[in-house]
């Protein structure tokens, strides 16, 4: 790999920095006022017993999904802060489906206003009528507040489903919550969809996707990725938080869900061996630094390489028996990379306190 590239690559991304700064004054319009650091609120909405709180539990808190069968009934908001890597920072809101948010002396504008994401769970194996129309209701009043909150609706629970019945399901949801929003002349509102279970990586690869969306540095990252598997002899890389294992950016090649799967488990194999035989880092209480690395060969002529690139990041390669002969190479372009992304770390920081002088300088 060329570095000139990587520089490339981060001048294009530099060149955006105003626009980028406008992206996190609106859809990243929540602060952490002791830090100043931007989070983007993620609200989880739904019926009772949909599985908001087991979702949570599951993705956030390595919460064995048998285990979740025993957890109560959430009876009140639940905030939750989510930092666990320079990326991914924001806040969860687990709202119990029996509140009614609308009541006038309840303030959803507040709530709305800084959201940079409503998750709408439905329970796929219930009747979902009641559902969909607080789907509408929800969306419908969130929009007006913020036109700029992504929708997300999971239909959950669908692991007791066939396949036939997913899809059948999944279109069905899609249709009717369409078409309930052009009833309403608010046919610019765009939802999407995705069909989750906790018992499988469904419902990760489905978070990955909304917290893709409130990370202004994607396209910086996806095209730094570009370049490192074109001149690496890599087929498919991902870039993963350690901790959730929610896959912060991927090259443009298309994601399959069983790639996706084993990186999840490459993952979960390297903590948990590390957590045996390694140092706990202090800071962290992850078992995981700068010289964390594994290979797995697998049956076929396939080869998986994890390389740490930060201390909360990980990158996971697929390649080539024969592509691996050229370890060196791929170490060396991976040595770029990790200097690549530090700098748009940096540039996240010098956004941060470049925003908080404006703010000083408006008082």
């Amino acid at each position: 790999m060329n570095v000139e590239d990587m520089e490339e690559s981060l001048m294009e991304y530099l060149d955006d920095e105003d626009d980028m700064e406008d992206a996190e004054d609106g859809v990243m319009g929540f602060s952490d006022s002791l830090t100043g650091e931007v989070k983007p609120r993620i609200l989880l909405m739904g019926l009772r017993r949909s599985g908001k709180s087991s979702i949570q539990k599951v993705v956030f808190h390595k919460m064995s999904p048998n285990e979740t069968l025993f957890l109560e009934s959430t009876n009140k908001i639940c905030r939750e802060d989510v930092s666990s890597s320079s990326f991914i920072s924001f806040q969860i809101w687990d709202f119990p489906g029996q509140i009614d948010f609308f009541d006038p002396t309840f303030d959803y504008e507040m709530i709305f206003r800084g959201t940079g994401a409503l998750i709408f769970v439905i329970d796929s194996q219930d009747d979902y009528v009641e559902a969909l129309c607080r789907l509408h209701l929800t969306v419908t009043r969130a929009y007006k507040v913020n036109p700029d909150i992504n929708f997300e609706v999971f239909i959950h629970k669908v692991d007791g489903l066939t396949d036939d019945h997913k899809i059948e399901k999944q279109r069905d949801i899609h249709k009717r919550s369409n078409d309930d929003i052009a009833d309403s002349g608010l046919e610019q509102i765009h939802l999407s969809f995705y069909l989750t279970s906790i018992y499988d990586h469904s419902i990760f690869e489905a978070f990955s996707k909304v917290v893709q969306k409130l990370i202004p540095q994607l396209p910086a990252l996806e095209n730094l990725l570009n370049i490192f598997i074109s001149n690496s002899g890599v087929e498919k890389a991902f870039l993963l938080d350690v901790v959730s294992k929610i896959y912060i950016a991927t090259d443009s090649s298309p994601v399959d869900m069983q790639t996706y799967e084993l990186c999840c488990d490459m993952i979960d194999v390297v903590i948990d061996i590390s957590c045996i035989y390694g140092l706990t880092d202090t800071e962290t209480g992850l078992p995981y630094d700068e010289e964390s690395m594994a290979i797995i060969h697998l049956d076929n002529v396939t080869v998986m390489y994890l390389k740490e690139v930060t201390k909360f990041l990980a990158m996971v390669c697929f390649l080539r028996k024969e592509s691996f002969e050229r370890k060196g190479l791929i170490d060396y372009n991976l040595h770029c990379f990790k200097k690549a992304i530090q700098d748009v770390f940096d540039v996240r920081v010098r956004l941060q306190q470049n925003k908080k002088r404006r703010c000083s300088s408006q008082r």
